[in-house]
């Protein structure tokens, strides 16, 4: 009888220890204090954007290729120069007079000189005003009509794609903001020229293009570099404005905690929200700039190291 008493005893000490330990635990995991803060709204912006990306190209490429076959003779232009229609860009000899040249080389200067006259060189003239975007030909290379001596651009715009579950949202003269991959730091305000109407399908989702104009194209703008687009799809100027966490939300009503006076407990008050970015929100109306809006932030403690131990595992000695 006694040997059961003693044996219930230890069942019950035992279930003690374990009860206090996973308590002990639980109560050290609990939140240990919490943060009251006041927030104020403010009067202020929003806008709220579409992302996608895009590629910096050339409205309109123009090669300019030679009308015969035959020689460069001089190049008188070079990449990033803008040139005016008619500016003559390249010299060039056809193969015959390339040959006459040739051989007449070995006759003398009176010779060479008296072909130069008689068979006048061709030249390439720039048919738009544009800038030269490629110019890689050689003064003294042999080229065809099927070569682009230099290639010309009217002005560099940004290609987006846009999903097409954003397309119907883009409309024509929609303002925007490029941001370059290769000039992180620096936004292009930008607006939407065309929409194309056809679309594309990349890595198996449907894309519309969309052509950008740049409201001023800074002269590191180079053709092909990768862009990020983001279109300004709503903004408002002079609102008011609170964090998004403040914002309580149950069913379908939104709510903030406003402060009270003499310590009371804050009021619950409803408020009708508009447009939101990340961070903060638009309030319609519910409360007004004068009002101080409570935000209870809670600070969670880990357990220390030295709680929570198994009574039942062996101790390490000292």
């Amino acid at each position: 009888m006694e040997n059961k008493k003693l044996r219930l005893f230890f069942i019950v000490v035992v279930i003690l220890v374990i009860a206090g330990v996973f308590i002990t635990g639980i109560k050290q995991n609990r939140p240990s204090d919490e943060r009251i803060r006041e927030i104020a709204p403010v009067i202020g912006s929003i806008r709220t954007f579409i992302s996608c990306t895009g590629t910096v190209l050339p409205k309109n490429r123009l090669e300019i290729k030679p009308p015969v076959n035959g020689r460069v003779e001089s190049i008188l232009v070079q990449e990033g120069d803008r040139v005016k229609t008619g500016q003559i860009l390249v010299w060039m000899s056809s193969t015959e007079r390339a040959a006459l040249l040739d051989a007449a080389r070995g006759k003398g200067e009176k010779a060479i000189q008296y072909w130069q006259e008689a068979y006048k060189p061709i030249p390439l003239p720039a048919p738009i005003d544009g800038e030269v975007i490629v110019e890689k030909t050689q003064p003294g290379q042999t080229v065809t009509t099927a070569d682009a001596v230099v290639v010309l651009s009217d002005r560099l715009i940004v290609r987006a794609q846009v999903d097409e579950t954003d397309i119907g949202k883009i409309t024509p003269d929609k303002k925007a903001l490029i941001t370059l991959d290769a000039y992180p730091d620096t936004r292009i305000k930008a607006s939407v020229e065309h929409i194309y109407y056809e679309s594309k399908t990349v890595n198996n989702v449907t894309i519309y293009e969309v052509d950008l104009i740049p409201e001023e194209v800074p002269p590191f703008f180079r053709s092909g570099m990768n862009t990020t687009l983001d279109f300004i799809e709503q903004s408002k100027e002079n609102i008011l404005l609170i964090p998004v966490d403040t914002v309580h939300k149950q069913k379908d009503e939104a709510y903030v905690l406003i402060k009270q006076n003499n310590g009371r407990e804050p009021l619950r008050t409803p408020v009708t929200l508009g447009i939101s970015d990340d961070k903060n929100v638009e309030v319609i109306s519910g409360i007004d700039a004068k009002d101080k809006i409570i935000l209870t932030t809670k600070k969670y403690v880990l357990p220390r190291s030295n709680t929570g131990k198994n009574p039942f595992m062996p101790s390490r000695g000292r």
